[in-house]
């Protein structure tokens, strides 16, 4: 028995969800989240708490078990206080700023990287070296973090580049310090 999908998720009080033909949809003050379900798990709704089970003991319904009792509890999550990532931007003349509904991202190029978020994220820029992507869903918030930080991840010589807040880079020495 999968150790994550035995355990009930707790069902906030503002959150609502519904099961209609194998999906299930979560719906809360901050939005509204679906996902599809694979025939192999069962989920139940009972007294504010939701159970996944598996249909059987196969190798891809043992697999799918952990997996949808944790989508479902992040998606009750996300509809109810959501999800946010925040980036910090190292380097001298490294800045980012908003410019309406794009990203303005200055990293070193020739050239300005103009980001446009996908619907559902916002995405804010509260100084010119810190960014935080927030959202319901906390695949695609992580998503367009990771792509945000692809522009220009940090290396391991000064630490220049976008890095996440919890984000430890490991430092080198440069070949000046090994004689």
């Amino acid at each position: 028995m999968s150790r994550i999908g035995k355990m009930p998720v707790k069902l906030a009080e503002q959150a609502k969800i519904e099961i209609k033909d194998n999906v299930i949809t979560v719906s809360g003050p901050k939005g509204t989240l679906q996902q599809n379900m694979v025939p192999e798990i069962v989920v139940d709704i009972k007294e504010g708490e939701v159970a996944v089970t598996r249909v059987d003991d196969s190798k891809r319904s043992r697999a799918m078990h952990g997996l949808y009792r944790m989508l479902v509890s992040n998606m009750i999550e996300g509809v109810t206080s959501g999800f946010t990532k925040k980036l910090l931007i190292n380097g001298v003349g490294f800045r980012a700023e908003k410019k309406s509904e794009f990203l303005a991202l200055s990293l070193g190029f020739s050239h300005m990287i103009y980001f446009k978020a996908p619907e559902g994220i916002a995405i804010e820029c509260p100084d010119p070296t810190s960014i935080v992507v927030s959202g319901i869903d906390k695949a695609l918030v992580g998503q367009v973090a990771a792509k945000i930080r692809s522009f220009r991840k940090p290396e391991p010589y000064r630490g220049k580049g976008i890095k996440y807040s919890d984000e430890v880079v490991r430092r080198k020495e440069g070949k000046a310090a090994g004689k």
